[in-house]
């Protein structure tokens, strides 16, 4: 199944799911910083899209509220995030890494680690 292509603020109500676990509108609404805290029914209707998006899914009702949970793990939405970005740039990951070089957000051990890491993945391939 395709994941789902997510806003900014459905990725953000993602987080708070991961965070918290299985949760009413109610429990996070209120997990958002208060500062500019969107309405009870924007959120609501945000995690409604989600649930359509198959990214939640209802795991039980207490009195009226809904309980949710994710289902879409985070692992897969930045899987799919990452590859979104790297669409943007025909596929290729140069024009990234090259930039994450430059504002000092990769560094050596940083590659060195993935070195390691691919080294380990081309072993389990042979």
């Amino acid at each position: 199944m395709p994941q789902p292509r997510l806003s900014r603020f459905e990725l953000q109500l993602l987080e708070k799911f991961w965070d918290l676990g299985p949760s009413s509108v109610r429990e996070i609404q209120e997990s958002l910083p208060e500062k500019d805290r969107p309405a009870y029914t924007t959120v609501q209707t945000m995690i409604y899209l989600l649930e359509q998006k198959g990214a939640l899914n209802r795991v039980k009702k207490i009195g009226n509220a809904h309980v949710f949970q994710a289902v879409l793990t985070r692992k897969a939405a930045h899987r799919r995030l990452i590859n979104d970005l790297l669409s943007i740039f025909g596929g290729s990951p140069g024009p990234v890494m090259s930039h994450l070089i430059e504002t000092g957000k990769l560094t050596l051990a940083d590659v060195k680690e993935l070195e390691k890491t691919l080294e380990a993945m081309e072993k389990t391939k042979s």
